[in-house]
């Protein structure tokens, strides 16, 4: 009986962090929209969310005493994943410029379906009907949010859909090549700060090839930088890899569909956002088809 307390604490910690991970990502509208507000340009949004999560990352490894070196090898594979994230990031957020952030944060969850096939069609998984299905019901979901102002509404801008769904196939090209690319006895942590730094990298680099300049930050700005950079990036990733050793990689998918609830939350309560029904029913659906090609992993 003493034994299966601690290891029953274990479990409640997983589920804890695992439901706080997907609450802090949910929260990118929350920094995102004032910061857009401000007129502050979708480039410089991220370069302060992933620089000021870059040096707390730096910081935290320091402090920890583990070395910050890699190998070449290791750094094609990390910048390579560094490029995808980020070009994930930057795509979904200029899709806040063409349409409600809590609807673009839910169509981005699709990205588990996205992985589904691409593992059907390069790695050779099999199909079967709950994959199917899955596919199904998150076309009917998404064909609902494109018409989500519903009566007297507006479609929503094919710009922005369709920056959704690119940022959502790079983020799920991401999750296949994490486990290809994975570096034997490096940290976690370490591993998603070089991530973090190639893909911050990038970033800098597309502004200046797109010549998109550098804003500074002023007064209250830098508050929503910071939480743009601890909870949705440094915080969620923390929590995520604490989740997934102590309660595993499915429960932790399946407790990430509270990401776009979250976001949708957000943007209504507190950007006057419209939550409409057949919004609502098009949620339902996403979230059905994610949860429902999670499952099947446990078959």
């Amino acid at each position: 009986m003493p034994s299966h307390q601690p290891r029953m604490g274990l479990r409640v910690k997983g589920f804890a962090a695992g439901i706080l991970a997907a609450v802090f990502y949910g929260t990118n509208p929350l920094g995102t929209l004032p910061l857009y507000a401000d007129g502050i340009n979708s480039g410089s949004v991220l370069f302060y969310r992933y620089g000021i999560s870059v040096v707390t990352f730096i910081l935290w490894l320091l402090l920890r005493g583990e070395s910050l070196k890699i190998k070449w090898g290791q750094a094609i594979k990390l910048a390579i994943l560094g490029v995808m994230f980020s070009m994930s990031s930057l795509t979904l957020y200029e899709s806040f410029h063409y349409m409600d952030a809590g609807v673009a944060s839910t169509i981005l969850f699709s990205y588990p379906i996205m992985t589904a096939l691409i593992m059907v069609m390069f790695y050779h998984e099999r199909i079967n009907w709950r994959t199917s299905l899955a596919i199904l019901l998150a076309v009917s979901g998404i064909a609902l949010l494109y018409r989500g102002g519903g009566n007297g509404g507006t479609t929503l801008s094919a710009t922005g859909v369709i920056l959704v769904l690119f940022s959502s196939l790079l983020y799920a090209l991401y999750i296949v090549y994490v486990k290809q690319f994975k570096v034997e006895g490096m940290s976690s942590e370490k591993f998603t700060a070089w991530i973090i730094f190639f893909g911050w990298l990038s970033l800098i680099l597309f502004m200046l090839f797109k010549g998109e300049r550098l804003q500074l930050l002023h007064g209250t700005q830098w508050l929503w930088g910071i939480q743009l950079a601890w909870l949705p990036t440094v915080g969620s990733l923390f929590l995520i890899n604490i989740a997934i050793k102590l309660v595993g990689a499915t429960p932790t998918a399946i407790m990430g569909a509270i990401e776009p609830v979250t976001a949708v939350a957000i943007t209504c309560l507190l950007f006057g956002e419209a939550f409409t029904f057949r919004l609502f029913c098009g949620i339902v659906l996403i979230l059905s088809a994610v949860i429902l090609i999670i499952l099947r992993k446990q078959n």
